[in-house]
Protein backbone atom coordinates (compact mmCIF):
# COMPACT_ATOMS: atom_id res chain seq x y z
CA UNK A 1 0.00 0.00 0.00
CA UNK A 2 1.14 3.47 -0.72
CA UNK A 3 2.06 5.29 1.96
CA UNK A 4 1.31 9.21 2.67
CA UNK A 5 1.62 11.42 5.97
CA UNK A 6 -2.26 11.22 6.55
CA UNK A 7 -2.53 6.98 6.15
CA UNK A 8 0.45 7.25 8.69
CA UNK A 9 -1.30 9.30 10.84
CA UNK A 10 -4.34 7.34 10.56
CA UNK A 11 -2.76 3.88 10.93
CA UNK A 12 -0.89 5.05 14.38
CA UNK A 13 -4.18 6.11 15.79
CA UNK A 14 -5.97 2.83 14.37
CA UNK A 15 -2.97 0.80 15.93
CA UNK A 16 -3.69 2.85 19.43
CA UNK A 17 -7.49 2.27 19.34
CA UNK A 18 -7.41 -1.60 18.06
CA UNK A 19 -4.76 -2.41 20.98
CA UNK A 20 -7.73 -0.72 23.40
CA UNK A 21 -10.54 -2.83 22.15
CA UNK A 22 -8.49 -5.87 22.62
CA UNK A 23 -7.76 -5.16 26.09
CA UNK A 24 -10.84 -4.11 26.79
CA UNK A 25 -13.34 -4.99 24.60
CA UNK A 26 -12.56 -8.58 23.46
CA UNK A 27 -12.41 -11.79 25.74
CA UNK A 28 -11.23 -14.23 24.13
CA UNK A 29 -8.13 -16.14 25.27
CA UNK A 30 -6.54 -16.30 22.09
CA UNK A 31 -5.71 -12.85 21.69
CA UNK A 32 -4.89 -12.52 25.28
CA UNK A 33 -1.08 -11.88 24.79
CA UNK A 34 -1.54 -10.09 20.77
CA UNK A 35 0.36 -7.66 20.22
CA UNK A 36 -0.19 -5.14 17.48
CA UNK A 37 2.98 -4.11 15.51
CA UNK A 38 1.56 -1.47 12.99
CA UNK A 39 -1.42 -0.80 11.06
CA UNK A 40 -1.12 0.04 7.07
CA UNK A 41 -3.99 1.96 5.68
CA UNK A 42 -5.08 2.05 2.61
CA UNK A 43 -4.79 5.46 0.54
CA UNK A 44 -9.07 5.17 0.08
CA UNK A 45 -9.38 4.50 3.89
CA UNK A 46 -11.39 1.43 3.27
CA UNK A 47 -8.78 -1.22 4.07
CA UNK A 48 -6.19 -1.49 6.69
CA UNK A 49 -3.72 -4.49 7.40
CA UNK A 50 -3.23 -5.23 11.19
CA UNK A 51 -0.02 -6.80 11.84
CA UNK A 52 0.46 -8.51 14.69
CA UNK A 53 2.27 -11.14 16.91
CA UNK A 54 2.12 -13.14 20.26
CA UNK A 55 3.89 -15.30 22.18
CA UNK A 56 4.57 -18.67 21.28
CA UNK A 57 5.13 -20.89 18.13
CA UNK A 58 3.31 -21.48 15.13
CA UNK A 59 0.02 -22.50 17.40
CA UNK A 60 0.35 -19.88 18.99
CA UNK A 61 0.30 -17.48 15.79
CA UNK A 62 -2.62 -19.55 14.27
CA UNK A 63 -4.62 -19.46 17.61
CA UNK A 64 -4.43 -16.01 17.73
CA UNK A 65 -5.63 -15.25 14.30
CA UNK A 66 -8.01 -17.71 14.03
CA UNK A 67 -9.17 -15.20 17.93
CA UNK A 68 -8.60 -12.18 15.87
CA UNK A 69 -11.20 -13.37 12.74
CA UNK A 70 -13.48 -14.72 15.03
CA UNK A 71 -13.58 -11.61 17.08
CA UNK A 72 -13.79 -9.16 13.89
CA UNK A 73 -16.97 -7.36 14.02
CA UNK A 74 -16.89 -6.61 18.02
CA UNK A 75 -13.33 -5.40 17.11
CA UNK A 76 -14.46 -2.71 14.42
CA UNK A 77 -17.20 -1.98 16.72
CA UNK A 78 -14.68 -0.45 18.73
CA UNK A 79 -12.56 0.50 16.25
CA UNK A 80 -15.28 2.50 15.70
CA UNK A 81 -16.14 4.41 18.90
CA UNK A 82 -12.88 5.00 19.17
CA UNK A 83 -11.60 6.64 15.69
CA UNK A 84 -13.34 8.82 14.16
CA UNK A 85 -13.24 7.91 10.54
CA UNK A 86 -16.24 7.97 7.98
CA UNK A 87 -15.92 4.51 7.08
CA UNK A 88 -14.41 1.54 9.36
CA UNK A 89 -12.10 0.16 7.63
CA UNK A 90 -11.76 -3.38 6.45
CA UNK A 91 -9.30 -5.12 9.15
CA UNK A 92 -6.92 -7.81 7.34
CA UNK A 93 -4.94 -9.64 9.87
CA UNK A 94 -1.28 -10.85 9.13
CA UNK A 95 1.90 -12.04 11.69
CA UNK A 96 5.07 -10.35 11.62
CA UNK A 97 7.28 -12.90 12.86
CA UNK A 98 10.60 -10.55 12.44
CA UNK A 99 10.77 -11.07 15.75
CA UNK A 100 11.20 -14.69 15.19
CA UNK A 101 13.20 -13.92 12.72
CA UNK A 102 15.83 -11.61 14.48
CA UNK A 103 16.15 -14.43 17.57
CA UNK A 104 17.18 -16.85 15.10
CA UNK A 105 19.68 -14.79 13.47
CA UNK A 106 20.76 -13.29 17.13
CA UNK A 107 21.16 -17.64 18.44
CA UNK A 108 22.96 -18.00 15.01
CA UNK A 109 25.63 -15.63 15.56
CA UNK A 110 26.05 -17.15 18.93
CA UNK A 111 27.10 -20.93 17.58
CA UNK A 112 30.06 -19.41 15.38
CA UNK A 113 33.22 -21.21 15.60
CA UNK A 114 35.92 -19.30 16.98
CA UNK A 115 38.12 -20.22 14.03
CA UNK A 116 35.83 -18.27 12.07
CA UNK A 117 36.09 -15.13 14.04
CA UNK A 118 39.24 -12.51 13.42
CA UNK A 119 40.84 -10.19 16.17
CA UNK A 120 40.88 -6.78 15.22
CA UNK A 121 44.96 -6.87 15.19
CA UNK A 122 44.68 -9.70 12.99
CA UNK A 123 43.08 -7.03 9.90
Amino acid sequence: MKSTPRTRRLGESVREALAEVLRDDVSDPRVDFATIISVEVSSDLNLANVYVTTHGGEAEYESLLEGLRSADKRIRAGLARRVQMRVVPELHYHLDTTLDQSMRITEALKDIPPTLLQDEDDV
